[in-house]
């Protein structure tokens, strides 16, 4: 297996992911109120989206890829 097609196959999975998931979220936490001793957190939410034209770009460049890597044999 060579790198274009190594790197076609993580293409191709990072489409997929990227078309089936569309994001993903992570929270922080932050410090609401500081009084000395007493420490009040909340935690925050934060999204990261994917456009879906990225995940079906990545799907055809890694299609293109292991495709051109099987003709090149």
């Amino acid at each position: 297996m060579n790198g274009k097609s190594m790197l076609g196959i993580a293409l191709l999975l990072l489409g997929i992911i990227a078309l089936a998931y569309q994001g993903f979220t992570y929270t922080t936490q932050k410090k609401a109120v500081d009084l000395g001793p007493i420490q009040v957190t909340r935690e925050e939410k934060h999204t990261i989206p994917f456009p879906p034209i990225l995940g079906a770009l990545a799907l055809v460049g890694g299609i293109v890829l292991l495709v051109s890597g099987r003709n090149g044999k």
